[in-house]
């Protein structure tokens, strides 16, 4: 069997639950020391990942396909950009909002059904993670590895020092390995028939049915106010590119015009030095003829 190397060591380890890294790691690192020294130490240098960073590696490994649908509308949003396709980026860019806010809300679920809950904070900075992943390149090499020790941030526009951001440099290029979901074990069960509790049971899950109504309804009203609000930005934001197109049309007929007026204004100063040479003649001719007649 070939010896371990740090990728493979580092990609189980981050994919543990968040409590079991750092014993988990410092446990290898000691099985290490005897036949590895260097790599023992370097096992042992594995930073353990943020909560925000952890989510974003488990749900690499749980959740490949979404992961990869996300870097995917990366790809082709930042193909768009560099075509200057801008019908398709507006469209891309909507999806990646979306996109985004449904595979963070996925991320909480999958966190939260391995024991790890995710604050609102958390939870925008795994949303930031993946927006990251979308507008750089080197951000999706970076999250596609699952060893992520720290949550991203990008503009799209500047560089992203990763260096702090993954476990080891070699981290770029590397894939997580996908994981199954592992069964919670089920205890078996002795039950005593008791009409009473079953009764009991009965209204406590009407009682549950009624709120989750309720809920449903608030939620239906929230949603039917935000999407009233998207289409309200999305037909600004229509609004709004329409100027930017109409003002950049006019840009280009005052260039155009600009370099009209270049060109006149050479002429015009063409003329002025040719009169200017004719004045200066004119102006010789007559003070010799003032002297002639002087003589």
């Amino acid at each position: 069997m070939a010896a371990p190397d740090l990728l493979s060591i580092a990609d189980e380890l981050y994919g543990l639950p968040l409590p079991e890294f750092t014993p988990a790691r410092d446990a290898r690192a000691k099985e290490l020391k005897a036949s590895d020294k260097e790599l023992s130490a370097r096992v042992k240098a594995l930073r353990k990942p943020s909560t925000a960073a952890w989510v974003v590696d488990l749900l690499v490994r749980r959740e490949p396909d979404q992961v990869g649908q996300v870097l995917d509308v990366g790809a082709a949003l930042r193909e768009a950009q560099a075509n200057l396709a801008g019908d398709e980026l507006r469209a891309l860019t909507r999806q990646r909002r979306q996109l985004t806010a449904a595979v963070t809300t996925r991320a909480r679920a999958v966190a939260a059904e391995n024991g790890q809950k995710v604050t609102a904070a958390v939870s925008d900075q795994v949303e930031a993670t993946l927006t990251a992943a979308i507008l750089d390149a080197e951000c999706a090499r970076a999250v596609r590895s699952g060893l992520l020790v720290a949550a991203l941030a990008a503009t799209g526009v500047d560089a992203v020092d990763l260096g702090s951001a993954v476990a080891v440099p070699e981290a770029l290029g590397f894939s997580a390995t996908p994981r199954e979901a592992e069964p919670a074990p089920r205890a078996e069960l002795h039950v005593v028939p008791d009409p009473e509790a079953d009764r009991k049971a009965r209204a406590a899950a009407q009682e549950r049915l009624e709120e989750a109504e309720a809920a449903l309804g608030s939620a239906e009203q929230e949603l039917a106010s935000a999407a009233a609000r998207v289409e309200e930005l999305e037909a600004r934001g229509l609004q709004v590119q329409g100027e930017i197109d109409e003002l950049r049309r006019r840009l280009a007929e005052l260039e155009e015009q600009a370099e009209e007026v270049d060109d006149e204004l050479e002429e015009a100063e063409d003329a002025r030095t040719e009169a200017q040479d004719a004045v200066a003649e004119a102006t010789r001719e007559r003070d010799a003829a003032r002297a002639r007649l002087k003589g």
